[in-house]
């Protein structure tokens, strides 16, 4: 791994309580991260006009109990003396130092973005002294589910903010192709899917400009360039490409153009009329340039062969370096890695359940589960799902066939009894072993192909949001990843949006991407005998062992 990819020692963390007259979330808050920045990762932000700064004066909470630093230079300027006697201060200028509890009487507005928290990535910095007249530039990570995008001041290398939201194509359809289907049967939904990506994606922009720069057209006018990747089918939809080339085999193995026919209207649209709208192009059907932004971020073939990297999600990406040979592939990992199509499936949202243990080795049956936000149970996301199944498999409630012991109700198997949303049925098992026998299928069928073992591996990088919360043990205990020591397994939660600000900063990211594309063999499953017996092999809930 590279300096630039090093983390950073872990700060000191301290455990808040952000109250208001709607809700109560607990927060672990580096002392680092100001109180700002961590609500802005939550629903609930404060309101915000400066950029953290301290000069707008908007973000005002009040300390209730616990111990931050002293008020600053900003917040004396723009605070009154009684006003912070009485513990209101700025949560831009706030650090805690204790455990402590917090009130926000008028929070912002609400919204669907989020900050995206990447203090464990140290970035090189690359300047750009040429790009005066239109010095910003904008990184977005087009996905099925959601949408990441990142704000830069290109001559200083200075990230202004990032973003995730939803992709409210989600409404046409969970997985690719029912998007893809929604797009070929109706011309309406065609407009719409192009609109609805594209009006999210400024929508993101503009969430950034307001509240972290304090104004939004006359940046909007100093923008040089937007660069977006995505999986193919999403750059197909935003591009307005006709999409029933991706339904023809012979382009699932071959170069898909996504290039939009309509790039002044379509600046006129963002009322960006100096941006250069780009799509970084997909390697082939239903292979991204997500993956390929993966590869950049994870320096993947710079690394001791041989490497995997699996980008998990809706359209599962797989990768693996030999050495001389990038083998690429895709996969349907379906909705279930989202969190969809289950009964009580859900993204990586508040309240989602994201890690489940058991509570102690004596009772079987009681489980501590852990949600996002700590709110309210409302569902299940993909890891909390992973955890729960390698659970009821330990405790025997649960056969490695998939089925259950003992035949469940039409309730379902509750974690907690007494909570609707914990239950899990057996529907919901065989969508996720459908979704990890495909996955752990195109891995093994890539290490065949390159004459490898999973014993081999030096190193097994775990891109997209999946992996953020994801029980390493657990995943390798059901088969969804290889059985192979855990310390070889990294995780880059956000890669498609770190190496598309590669390439939109780095002069020579674009030089080491077509290296990479030198190197690139892609592999066609559909057309691989082998597989479908792969597939079959692994629907059983057991470790993914060496061949």
């Amino acid at each position: 791994m590279s300096d630039a990819l090093l983390p950073p020692a872990q700060p000191v963390q301290h455990t808040l309580s952000v109250q208001n007259d709607d809700c109560v979330l607990q927060l672990q808050v580096a002392e680092t991260v100001c109180i700002r920045e961590a609500l802005d990762q939550t629903s609930l932000r404060v309101r915000a006009a400066c950029g953290g700064m301290g000069s707008c004066g908007a973000c005002l909470i009040k300390i209730v109990d616990g111990q931050f630093n002293p008020p600053t230079l900003a917040e004396r300027q723009k605070l009154m003396p009684e006003d912070l006697s009485e513990g209101m201060r700025l949560a831009c200028q706030l650090h805690a130092r204790s455990q402590g509890t917090l009130y926000l009487q008028h929070p912002a507005p609400h919204s669907q973005w989020k900050s995206i928290d990447l203090s464990d990535v140290k970035r090189q910095v690359f300047c750009h002294d040429s790009l005066v007249q239109c010095p910003y530039g904008v990184a977005v990570d087009l996905g099925t589910t959601h949408i990441r995008l990142s704000l830069w001041h290109r001559p200083s290398g200075r990230q202004i903010a990032n973003r995730i939201g939803i992709n409210p194509q989600v409404a046409y359809g969970a997985d690719v192709l029912t998007r893809l289907d929604a797009n070929r049967l109706s011309p309406q939904d065609n407009q719409r899917l192009q609109q609805a990506a594209r009006k999210a994606v400024i929508e993101g922009v503009r969430d950034i400009l307001s509240r972290d720069m304090g104004e939004i057209t006359p940046i909007l006018k100093q923008i040089g360039k937007v660069l977006i990747v995505g999986n193919t089918v999403m750059l197909t939809l935003i591009s307005g490409e006709d999409s029933n080339a991706l339904y023809d085999l012979q382009n699932w193995h071959q170069h898909v153009a996504c290039q939009p026919q309509d790039h002044d209207p379509w600046r006129r649209e963002w009322r960006m009329p100096n941006a250069e709208i780009e799509i970084v192009q997909p390697l082939a059907g239903f292979v991204g340039s997500d993956l390929l932004a993966d590869l950049l971020a994870t320096e993947l073939t710079q690394q001791p062969a041989p490497a995997l990297l699996l980008d998990l999600g809706t359209n599962t990406e797989i990768a693996l370096w030999d050495g001389k040979t990038v083998w690429v592939t895709s996969v349907p990992g379906g909705p279930a890695f989202e969190g969809v199509g289950m009964r009580n499936g859900m993204s990586s949202e508040t309240g989602a359940i994201h890690k489940v243990s058991k509570h102690n080795d004596t009772c079987s049956d009681s489980w501590q589960i852990f949600t996002l936000g700590n709110a309210a149970v409302r569902g299940f996301c993909a890891s909390g799902f992973i955890d729960a199944v390698a659970l009821l498999l330990q405790t025997q409630h649960l056969k490695p066939s998939g089925r259950f012991a003992q035949s469940q109700t039409e309730h379902g198997f509750r974690l907690q009894h007494d909570n609707r949303f914990s239950a899990i049925y057996a529907s919901d098992i065989d969508i996720f072993q459908r979704a990890k026998a495909s996955t752990a299928a195109g891995m093994a069928q890539l290490m065949a192909f390159s004459g490898l073992d999973f014993s081999d591996l030096n190193a097994l990088w775990i891109c997209g949001s999946l992996g953020q919360h994801m029980d390493l043990t657990n995943a390798i205990d059901v088969g969804l990843l290889p059985d192979i020591d855990i310390h070889t397994i990294n995780r880059m939660t956000h890669a498609s949006l770190l190496g598309c600000e590669q390439l939109l900063l780095n002069p020579g990211a674009g030089t080491r991407l077509a290296d990479i594309l030198q190197k690139t063999k892609l592999i066609n499953l559909g057309e691989v005998d082998q597989y479908e017996q792969l597939f079959i092999d692994n629907l059983r809930l057991q470790p993914l062992r060496p061949r």
